[in-house]
């Protein structure tokens, strides 16, 4: 059995994924623990919306290409959304990799802890995911559109409230590749010690 640092060690962003849905058995575990995370004081509101069927997949993936196509961008504007943007000028841009399952995550407006629990809720769903042999892959692109109207319209049809703000996303599937969870050969981020 798998300890909790070798999961880590294989957790991996998987971006190419086998048509088939995630057994139900697991996803639900997947979700439980994301619902187990952390929060601050304890306040668990983010909210989960797990996009399964294939209509509204593709209706987001269409719409997310769409917006992005609209936009112009700069040597300021953040490389991941001149990226999304540039493929979505292309045309095909698949922003969640055509995962059979989207999690949108998704937090009170205005509440100051919003990214950090959505974060620590999505970080435990990907970490479960990699322990299950299940796929995952952090998705921003409907946070970075979080206030285009269009989206936000097709969001709340999916059941986003009103009154939240779209923090996060996450793709889950079987992957294609069956390396996908290859141990990380990366030291991670910089640590500094103060002793």
């Amino acid at each position: 059995m798998d300890t909790i640092f070798d999961v880590i060690a294989r957790r991996r962003s998987v971006r190419a994924f086998r048509p088939e849905q995630v057994a139900e058995e697991q996803l639900q575990a997947i979700l439980a623990a994301g619902r187990a995370a952390p929060s601050g004081g304890d306040n668990r509101t983010t909210h989960l919306i797990v996009v399964q069927q294939p209509a509204a997949l593709a209706q987001l993936r269409d719409l997310v290409e769409r917006e992005f196509a609209k936009m112009d961008v700069d040597e300021h504007t953040y490389k991941s959304i001149r990226n999304s943007v540039a493929a979505s000028k292309r045309g095909g841009y698949e922003f969640f990799f055509r995962a059979p399952t989207l999690v949108v995550a998704a937090n009170r407006k205005g509440y100051g802890n919003a990214l950090a629990d959505s974060a620590c809720v999505l970080e435990n769903m990907m970490l479960a995911a990699t322990a299950l042999g299940v796929g995952s892959c952090w998705i921003n692109q409907l946070h970075w559109l979080d206030e285009n109207a269009a989206v936000r319209a097709a969001l709340c049809a999916l059941g986003l409230e009103e009154n939240e703000t779209v923090t996060g996303g996450l793709a889950l599937g079987y992957p294609k590749a069956a390396d996908a969870f290859r141990p990380a050969e990366k030291d991670g981020n910089p640590v500094t010690f103060v002793r």
